[in-house]
């Protein structure tokens, strides 16, 4: 198959999943029992009054849709006035024009609002991530070179216990640990008045991103680990290593020169997947750290209700993982030439 035909192929799969994606993230939150303006918006002693018109102003009066004719009101950067206007239709059209709507509780652009928190959980599955993944593959590498050797059991062991341990726990042992022995922030994303330039302010970033990164590539660490250390095994035992162990190449270059790439398929291909993976257990760190990122916006958009949070923090985590396995697809005919014939 050729290079364009490759893509074009992956582009419109990748296009389906996203509309597939758009329309379930849409009816999936207003199949919920309970009425959002009581739940997250209104105080109990405030009146019907108020409620209602809290209700308009968000557009919880309109009907969910209302047959083919709720598609009328669309058009690209504006929205028509119309008795016909549905929820659908709104949120269609907020899409068309790159908005992700109002927060119900903090009447605040969602857009504004995950563009802020955004950057927070980036930064820590960025660290968490690389770290885990540079661990991972040296161990599994480490133990793939002496498979069946006591050290190989014990990495092998070691990854299968750090794959095994739930997040949230291993959070709340290494927060007790850090703050008694080690004095590290107990949580949040900086000290609160602190006085000082951009270096003292990076420091203090760096104090306080050290224990939900060390947890996250914990929880992460054995996994690289073991896909690595498997699928160098197999490697290993290949007659072009043999070929190039007899030319005299020490065991530290036959793995990093030629059974490392050979074997980054399904290393790479486990690196995008977790970028999914990984969210549910950063959102634990996240509260546990009370890291203010995507995971701690999203529990309480949903003890609130808030919708359009809510829509807004699938919708970004869904098109993120989408496009990062697009990437991953389009990187496998430079890792492998065998899959560029798929």
């Amino acid at each position: 198959m050729s290079g364009g035909r490759r893509l074009g192929r992956k582009l419109l799969g990748s296009t389906a999943t996203v509309l597939f994606v758009l329309a379930l993230n849409f009816f999936l939150f207003r199949v919920l029992p309970g009425d959002p303006a009581r739940a997250g918006l209104a105080d109990p002693r405030l009146s019907a009054e108020s409620v209602a018109k809290i209700r308009e102003r968000f557009g919880l009066d309109l009907p969910v849709v209302n047959g083919i004719e709720s598609l009328r009101p669309l058009r690209f950067g504006s929205l028509w006035t119309d008795p016909r206007e549905t929820q659908a239709a709104r949120y269609l059209s907020n899409l068309l024009r790159g908005e992700l709507g109002i927060s119900y509780h903090t009447n605040r652009p969602v857009a504004e609002l995950l563009g802020e928190r955004l950057w927070n959980t980036l930064l820590l599955l960025a660290a968490g991530q690389l770290l885990a993944l540079a661990a991972g593959v040296a161990l599994g590498a480490w133990a793939a070179a002496r498979s069946g050797s006591r050290g190989d059991r014990l990495a092998v062991l070691g990854g299968l216990t750090a794959w095994s341990l739930p997040s949230f726990w291993l959070a709340m042992i290494l927060l007790f640990l850090g703050s008694q022995f080690f004095g590290l922030p107990l949580g949040g994303r900086a000290t609160p008045a602190l006085d000082g330039g951009p270096l003292l302010r990076a420091l203090d970033l760096a104090r306080h991103l050290v224990l939900p990164t060390i947890t996250l590539a914990i929880v992460s660490f054995g996994e690289y680990l073991l896909v690595t250390r498997s699928a160098l095994v197999d490697v290993l035992s290949s007659d072009f290593v043999l070929v190039a162990r007899a030319k005299g190449l020490s065991s530290g270059e036959v793995v990093r020169r030629h059974a490392l790439p050979a074997a980054a398929l399904p290393i790479v291909t486990l690196a995008g997947l977790n970028l999914g993976l990984v969210v549910a257990g950063a959102v634990q760190v996240e509260m546990v750290f009370s890291w203010p990122g995507l995971g701690a916006a999203m529990l309480d958009a949903v003890a609130r209700r808030d919708y359009p949070v809510l829509q807004g923090v699938f919708l970004l985590l869904a098109v993120s993982v989408v496009l990062a396995n697009l990437a991953v697809e389009l990187l496998y005919p430079h890792l492998d030439p065998r899959t560029r014939r798929s």
